[in-house]
């Protein structure tokens, strides 16, 4: 029996006939007396937050839902119930879509501020920064916004919670300092603004709460899909059939011969 009873090992629930307990607690005592973020915090990191922390956790999830039918993981949501699925299937179309483009930047933005913190702190930014363009990519995650300008309206709110947090001993502050780092070394670099948006804020605060890079990600695809439900549900009592990204009337440029062989 012990073969099958390793078979799966896990820190995270204990149950038999009447009782469940998650990390040693039992299930009702949880319930009334936890918030979904700090059962979040408790299953992902072994014990229940804060209050502080809670509240700064609760605040970066809060910040990320949504941002439009045109975001690839809301639209592929509600294209899905066009086509027939239920919320489920929408909703797991929506977080097949949060890769390293779309979805990826709060995980690689911690990656980022890990380096620096390790590197030895913000005065390191701009090397590091140079590191990470020689062996990732040009693309700074976390910082600049194709659609808001000149500023990502979550990103000031979120950071001036993180420095309430740090004023109270809940986190550091050390990040936000990193991030603000970056900001004014991409500044220099351009000339001109390159102001965090909602990817680097939240990873400010995911690396303020400890949470690793990876989860960071995760974090993020557990807040987007409250949008992506809200979504794929107004879609269904709006109904419509087989919707694509754009209107039938509008055709796509096709760019091959006129005809074959040519």
């Amino acid at each position: 029996m012990s073969d099958v009873s390793d078979w799966w090992r896990t820190d995270i629930i204990d149950m038999e006939p009447g009782v469940i307990r998650f990390r040693g607690h039992a299930i009702e005592d949880l319930i009334g007396n936890v918030s979904f973020p700090q059962m979040i915090w408790l299953m992902t990191r072994g014990a229940l937050p804060t209050e502080g922390e809670a509240r700064l956790l609760e605040a970066a999830l809060v910040a990320a839902v949504d941002h439009g039918p045109q975001a690839p993981s809301i639209a592929t949501a509600r294209m899905a119930v066009t086509c027939g699925l239920p919320l489920n299937n929408a909703l797991a179309n929506a977080v097949n879509m949060l890769g390293d483009v779309h979805g990826g930047a709060g995980e690689q933005a911690v990656e980022l501020y890990t380096a620096i913190a390790e590197a030895g702190g913000p005065d390191h930014a701009g090397a590091e920064i140079d590191r990470w363009q020689a062996e990732r990519t040009k693309f700074i995650p976390g910082f600049g916004h194709r659609f808001h300008k000149p500023v990502d309206p979550r990103a000031p709110r979120l950071l001036g919670l993180v420095d309430e947090a740090a004023s109270e001993g809940i986190c550091s502050g050390d990040f936000a300092n990193i991030g603000r780092a970056i900001e004014a070394e991409l500044a220099a670099r351009k000339g001109k603004p390159v102001p965090m948006n909602i990817d680097g804020a939240t990873a400010v605060i995911y690396a303020e709460l400890g949470f690793p890079a990876p989860l960071a990600r995760g974090l993020f695809c557990l807040s987007r899909s409250v949008g992506a439900v809200a979504h794929a549900w107004e879609q269904m009592q709006q109904g419509g059939r087989n919707k694509g990204p754009t209107p039938p009337q509008y055709r796509w440029t096709y760019t091959g011969p006129k005809e074959a062989g040519e």
